[in-house]
């Protein structure tokens, strides 16, 4: 009860919530009150009945501590001390303290339970008392198959009822209301004392007082519950019900040992009948798989084709078929089944079984071996495969390649004869006649260029005859047109060169200013489009140095405008000379035009001029406002990073010192707990500085500020550091709690647990709470873990790193290594043990009945045992007896499993 007891040295606390109603506002539901008063002083009377004493009224014969010490002394068989014989308030508070002291002392913490309740009278301070002792003393030491408490003798009922109709034992207050559980309990142990068959669930208060009185008069129970309240109540009282059922299981205990080995048989058998379920798939897969390797092989190795294209792509299709649909599954097949059989042998090894040997043939290397042949076979069919189409390919291919390069060829030629012929360049201008000299040439290239084309074609065509190609006269006909007409186009392009070299030096005069035009001002415009981009370009700079350079360099710009204003002059001076040439000799208008540039005097150069000298100014402007705001943006960054200065080293120093707590094995599990929680209760005091810094960090951010020379720390460090902090204190006081679980539910030692923890922290260099392969092996060996230096001592090792690292990760944590620790210091099933547990279900006799077989174990269990137990051979034996002796040496042993 988390508000009247706190057990940190028992499990149980956690499945009983007494807090739900003792919680709730004003007292307990008065009828719940009433059968917990009746049945706990009952509970206490049938101790107190020893000592020649009772309780009459349970609060008030409680208040002078008296009969609550004497009570404890009863039923924990130790002394108390003495208690105070006087008759005021402070003796009697003085005998509570001692008995609420003793209760603590058994690894009770009570909590809100104080001597001054007890002591006047408080029903429901006592009630939640009395509850504490009988949980401590009467359910605590219940255990069925590693369950709490509760949980335990939930599970005991469900078990010992399982057999009886109209009974479901599912809860401790409605599956008991009519009685009939109660009945079947007593008919399960003493089927003597009543007559189970005879009664009925339509009679609650019968069924009732039937069990009350026989659990009184036969088995020494006293009667701790009224049959009226149970019947007559919406929801009979838990606490009660589970109260009087422990006397059932305390009066039945000796029982408990037959159980107890019809599990341990269950347990046996059902590891027998999963070896032979996996053998019989082994067995089954095996076949199938070899089947399918016998089919396929000679279909890999058939090496004949139709000798056609499509014939043999066909072919290559149904292999491709094969790769991607049918083998895959059989591969998964073959894995899955060698899987079963590691498998089978480990189950067969760990359990002390004889390791299984397959039919003749069907073993895993068999099996790897036909696989093997399977592969062989397909790699062979593949190259073959391959080299048939490449052979069909590449003579199609060459026909083809053929063709496309006679068609380009041909496409490129048309109309090359009419031009090379053409008198288009008398008349020209210079500038068209270099255009069309210019377009000459590159003529001339490109001829040369297709040289390589012609001489592939001719290749193609020699090799086509070479190959018996079945069109080879129409192939031949083709290339020899060709070849005709390229030396005709290579005459043809010599007479026009001459051509036109001729009438070129006829304007080459005018053309030189157009020449010098061109030379200066296209670098000249290439500048102002450069400069004008400059002074527009939009910039980002992050610090006010980066923004002082921007501004130096215009100043360097705006110095040279001067220079730049000279060579625009001489420039414009061209196009005047050009212009007054022309005026002068009375040229046509074409003459002024220049061939060289598209660039015009007024149009292009005089306005981009203009514009240049009008943005400057501009780009002042914004230089300057620029600079303003990074001053701003220096001040935000050092606001951050004194905060950030202070909060790093602090998480870092908190990250240092989680991580030790778990090294110092001085330490007891507790003092560590107490310590993280110190270190949770710091991180959540520290809390405003990381929000302060996160409101920093949004001023940065919205500023558009991305780094900050006065710090190494970044808001996403520090978040990340925080979170990591966060993250480490949680998963260590979960690491802490689950090692005094474990120390407690399994019983380990203070000892064992320091010296588990040593020997870990030892290995663990690097402090990750994790040992890699090679440090596991060490620590296991400084234990005193035997493991061999040799093959047999690495095939150990490999399954106790599967049990302790089932995912592969290659390390094993602490946790891990704990539970496999604990669960080396546990026994394992043998024979004798397990014919010790037949024993116990015979009565002690060397033999056992069907019927003793079919009422202790489960019904598939029970019949597993009667198939496969011989006849006993003895001369006491009655008819029908089994020797469970020879079925428990099989199962250890040479058997037909």
């Amino acid at each position: 009860m988390d508000n009247y007891y706190n057990n940190q040295d028992y499990g149980y606390e956690q499945q009983y919530d007494q807090e739900e109603e003792w919680e709730r506002e004003g007292l307990l539901d008065p009828a719940w009150e009433k059968q917990q008063r009746k049945t706990f002083t009952a509970w206490c009377n049938s101790h107190l009945r020893k000592a020649g004493t009772q309780l009459e009224n349970i609060e008030e014969d409680l208040r002078n501590g008296l009969k609550l010490m004497l009570l404890l002394e009863v039923i924990s068989g130790e002394q108390l001390p003495k208690p105070d014989r006087g008759k005021m308030r402070f003796h009697k508070i003085a005998n509570v303290n001692k008995a609420l002291d003793f209760i603590e002392s058994k690894g009770v913490k009570l909590v809100s339970i104080g001597a001054e309740e007890i002591v006047d009278g408080n029903a429901k301070m006592t009630l939640g008392m009395i509850w504490t002792i009988i949980l401590r003393f009467a359910i605590q030491d219940i255990s069925v198959e590693e369950l709490t408490a509760k949980e335990g003798l939930l599970l005991w009922c469900q078990r010992k009822t399982q057999p009886y109709k109209n009974v479901n034992v599912q809860n401790f207050h409605m599956s008991w209301k009519d009685g009939l559980a109660f009945c079947a309990l007593i008919h399960r142990h003493r089927p003597e004392l009543l007559n189970y068959y005879r009664l009925s669930r339509d009679n609650p208060l019968e069924n009732l007082n039937t069990a009350f009185d026989v659990a009184e008069k036969h088995l020494d129970i006293p009667r701790m519950l009224d049959a009226e309240d149970i019947v007559n109540s919406a929801k009979p009282d838990e606490r009660s019900i589970m109260a009087y059922v422990s006397s059932y299981y305390h009066a039945f205990s000796g029982a408990q040992q037959a159980e107890t080995a019809a599990n341990r048989i269950c347990k046996v058998l059902k590891v027998n009948q999963e070896n032979e379920r996996l053998m019989e798939e082994y067995e089954r897969m095996a076949s199938d798989l070899l089947e399918w390797i016998k089919r396929t092989t000679p279909w890999l190795e058939d090496r004949t084709t139709d000798n056609t294209l499509p014939g043999t792509q066909k072919k290559l299709e149904e292999f491709r078929e094969y790769r991607r649909k049918h083998k895959p599954p059989k591969l998964e097949e073959k894995a899955r089944l060698e899987t079963t059989f590691n498998t089978l042998q480990t189950r067969l090894r760990l359990s002390n079984r004889p390791a299984y040997l397959p039919t003749e043939g069907k073993m895993v290397s068999d099996i790897a071996s036909a696989w093997k042949g399977l592969e062989h076979a397909e790699k062979g069919f593949e190259e073959w495969l391959l080299s048939e189409l490449q052979r069909l390919e590449r003579l199609d291919h060459l026909a083809q390649k053929f063709k496309h390069k006679c068609d380009i060829h041909e496409e490129w030629s048309y109309g090359k004869e009419e031009m090379l012929q053409s008198q288009d360049f008398k008349g020209c201008k210079l500038n068209e006649l270099k255009a069309l000299r210019k377009k000459h040439e590159a003529f001339e290239s490109d001829l040369a260029a297709h040289q390589d084309r012609v001489e592939q074609i001719a290749a193609i065509a020699q090799e086509l005859n070479a190959l018996e190609y079945h069109d080879s006269p129409a192939v031949n006909l083709r290339c020899q047109s060709i070849c005709d007409q390229w030396d005709t186009l290579g005459t043809l392009t010599q007479k026009r060169r001459t051509a036109l070299d001729e009438a070129e030096r006829l304007l080459e005069r005018i053309d030189q200013l157009h020449l010098e035009f061109a030379k200066r001002a296209a670098p000249f415009n290439n500048w102002m489009d450069g400069a004008k981009e400059d002074l527009v370009d939009m910039f980002i700079v992050h610090t006010t140095e980066e923004i002082q350079g921007l501004i130096d360099a215009h100043e360097q710009f705006k110095q040279t405008l001067g220079e730049a204003d000279k060579e625009f002059n001489s420039i414009i001076s061209l196009v005047t000379e050009v212009e007054r040439i022309a005026q002068q000799f009375n040229l046509e208008a074409s003459a002024t035009e220049n061939p060289y540039t598209t660039l015009a005097a007024h149009e292009d150069i005089m306005s981009k001029w203009s514009e240049v000298k009008q943005l400057v100014p501009g780009r002042d402007k914004t230089l300057q406002q620029e600079m303003l705001r990074q001053q701003n943006n220096d001040r935000l960054r050092r606001q951050f990073a004194q905060k950030a200065n202070v909060i790093g080293p602090w998480i870092e120093k908190h990250l240092d010192a989680v991580a030790s707590v778990g090294i110092n094995t001085k330490e007891s599990l507790e003092q560590q707990m107490q310590k993280l929680k110190q270190y949770e209760q710091n991180v959540l005091a520290f809390t405003p500085n990381m929000e302060e810094v996160e409101h920093y960090n949004q001023d940065v951010q919205e500023s558009m500020i991305f780094d900050n020379k006065h710090t190494q720390y970044t808001m996403e460090t520090l978040r990340v550091g925080w979170e990591q902090l966060v993250t480490s204190i949680a998963r260590n006081i979960n690491e802490v709690e689950n090692q005094i679980l474990t120390r407690d539910s399994k019983g380990i030692s203070q000892e064992q647990m320091e010296e588990f923890r040593k020997s870990f922290n030892h290995f663990d260099k690097n402090r990750s709470r994790k040992l890699e392969r090679k440090e596991f092996r060490a620590c296991l060996v400084s234990l005193g873990y035997n493991i061999r230096d040799d093959k047999q001592g690495e095939v150990d090792f490999d399954r106790i790193m599967s049990t302790v690292d089932p995912n592969h990760t290659g390390r094993v944590t602490f946790d891990a290594f704990l539970d496999f620790m604990t669960r080396e210091t546990t026994d394992t099933d043998t024979a004798e043990q397990v014919m010790q547990s037949f024993k116990i279900l015979a009565g002690d006799k060397p033999y056992i009945t069907a019927e003793i077989l079919r009422r202790e174990l489960p019904p598939d269990q029970a019949e597993y045992c009667i198939e496969r137990m011989a006849p006993y051979s003895g001369r006491d034996a009655d008819p029908g007896s089994l020797d469970y002796t020879s079925f428990s040496t099989a199962l250890y042993g040479e058997s037909d499993l």
